[in-house]
């Protein structure tokens, strides 16, 4: 092994083969992911669910908010169908459990560096097969369990099971083996080098479970996390318990409720009455000015949440390239985002934002032009052509899709709008089914270009073997053949039209003002509650 690296020297952060890494208590505690900082809340934006009435209070409410000083409200847009993310796709559970009752061996910080979590330290072999990975003793599932090894061993070959059915599973084909070295020495073997493996164990699919704790996911969740589930009252909250016996440091909010508001201005008129103490994603940001001044903080920033217009390339009229660029032509980005999201937002112009490594800007691939959308729609003979836009119940997806349907119809498209009740209808329809033309859906998962653009199966039915060669070229190269790669992969999936990229959604939250440890952006796909506290 060639060098040593801890938590503590926040100046190099290597994750190629041939690097030791560590990470002991104290480093914990000096700034990365269990303190009470304003770094590490990651809060997804998409895949939101529909909820339940909005603006109850919580019992003992007051007007600086929705808890007392132990407990914390949070308003969300998020309510899962299910608390088994093995089999259901989307966002909303690992938003509410990952990191907080289910945690992995490495994690993120908020500049999406790797960092060790239930892993204590490990170690990548010079030709980058074999990860060692020391795991953390005297860790403890909530069910009393030991967390050893073994477990490590149960949760990695599960991903390769079939009880896992979630198209994010097949990150862990690259694994060919995982091994027990000890009791608390997990050794994993690649069948060839992968520089996405890592990073995708800081994710849903790098979830420990104890093997004796799986009988009933969709309903209990017994993980080694800071909090533990308490309950679920199904349409209003999810309540998460302090986790007394939390081998990391001690959450400051002895309870958590998750409670969940179909309608933006409702989640904003519960902050204002004092029902809820943090607005976890802001589905009105035409409504901010209502928050500004002393009584509220207002956090701005940005996330890795793509909004897509999605194309089913595997049908017609996508399946030909000019209507796909025709789409793309007839997108003035910038006047969408300012009608539908008040202006909030970044423009990319591609699936990759600007927190990943191999960012470019494409904003200028297909730049606004009506009269060139239509004359490409002529030269296809689909001029008047039929298009189902299907759209998922989300104020995002709701608010552009209007916008989008006027665009398109200015160029030559018939556009027939149909709203879908999500998670359950959009799901079926679209994404399983893939019974749409087009789509509006954020895409919040991390570095997910290859999920959704190089999979034919996959809804957006693309997966070209071109772009399937560059993808496995970035995974298998150097950090700079892999970054150079991903750019091409990128470069290909826009100019190809596989998809229109509307903006990046951005991190937008309100919080009253004795909150600390809120972020100002949103890396991974949890809500990190154990950085949250309220200042004395």
């Amino acid at each position: 092994m060639a060098s040593i690296w801890s938590r503590t020297d926040t100046t190099a952060y290597p994750e190629q083969a041939g690097h030791t890494h560590s990470a002991k208590k104290a480093g914990r505690l000096m700034g990365m992911k269990r303190m009470k900082t304003t770094m590490g809340l990651a809060l997804t934006g998409a895949f939101l669910l529909t909820a339940c009435n909005a603006g109850a209070s919580t019992d003992g409410g007051s007007a600086t908010g929705g808890s007392g000083s132990d407990a914390l409200t949070v308003g969300l847009f998020a309510e899962p169908a299910s608390l088994d993310f093995t089999t259901v796709d989307g966002a909303a559970i690992p938003q509410a459990l990952l990191d907080n009752v289910y945690e992995t061996l490495v994690t993120l910080d908020q500049e999406g560096n790797i960092l060790p979590a239930l892993a204590e330290s490990y170690e990548v072999s010079d030709d980058g097969l074999a990860y060692t990975f020391q795991l953390q003793q005297g860790v403890t599932f909530s069910n009393g369990e030991d967390f050893t090894a073994a477990d490590a061993v149960f949760s990695i070959n599960q991903v390769k099971s079939d009880d896992w059915t979630i198209s994010l599973k097949s990150q862990m084909d690259v694994v060919e083996s995982a091994e027990a070295t000890g009791d608390h020495e997990l050794t994993v073997t690649l069948s060839e080098p992968s520089n996405a493996w890592l990073y995708s164990m800081t994710t849903r699919i790098g979830a420990m479970f104890d093997e004796n704790g799986t009988d009933n996911l969709a309903e209990e969740a017994i993980g080694t996390g800071p909090f533990v589930f308490d309950s679920w009252d199904r349409g209003n909250e999810i309540v998460l318990n302090r986790n007394d016996d939390y081998w990391g440091e001690e959450p400051y909010f002895n309870e958590v409720t998750l409670r969940y508001f179909n309608d933006g201005n409702a989640v904003n008129n519960a902050m204002l009455t004092g029902s809820i103490d943090l607005i976890g994603t802001v589905q009105a940001p035409e409504s901010l000015a209502e928050f500004e001044g002393d009584d509220f903080q207002i956090i701005e920033g940005t996330t890795n949440g793509e909004i897509v217009l999605s194309f089913n390339n595997g049908r017609a009229p996508f399946d030909d390239l000019r209507v796909r660029q025709a789409a793309r032509y007839a997108i003035d980005n910038q006047a969408l985002m300012d009608t539908c999201w008040a202006g909030r937002g970044e423009l990319i112009g591609s699936m990759v934002p600007p927190t990943d490594p191999w960012y470019e800007d494409r904003t200028g691939d297909y730049e606004f032009d009506t009269e060139r959308a239509a004359a490409l729609l002529e030269d296809a003979d689909a001029t008047g052509v039929d298009v189902a836009l299907r759209l998922p119940s989300l104020p995002y997806a709701v608010a552009c899709g209007t916008v989008v349907e006027s665009m398109l119809e200015d160029a030559g498209f018939n556009v027939t709008v149909d709203e879908l009740e999500f998670p359950a209808a959009w799901v079926e329809t679209v994404f399983t089914a893939q019974d749409y033309d087009m789509s509006i859906v954020s895409h919040v998962e991390p570095r997910d270009l290859g999920n959704v653009f190089g999979n034919p199966d996959y809804y957006t039915a693309y997966g070209t073997p071109e772009l399937q060669e560059i993808l496995e070229r970035a995974d298998r190269g150097t950090v700079e053949e892999q970054t150079a790669a991903m750019q091409e992969a990128a470069t290909m999936v826009s100019e190809d039209a596989a998809a229109e990229f509307l903006f990046l959604l951005p991190n937008l939250m309100v919080a009253e003002p004795g909150i600390t440890g809120v972020p100002t952006n949103l890396i991974g796909e949890s809500l990190e509650l154990s950085n949250l506290a309220r200042s004395e």
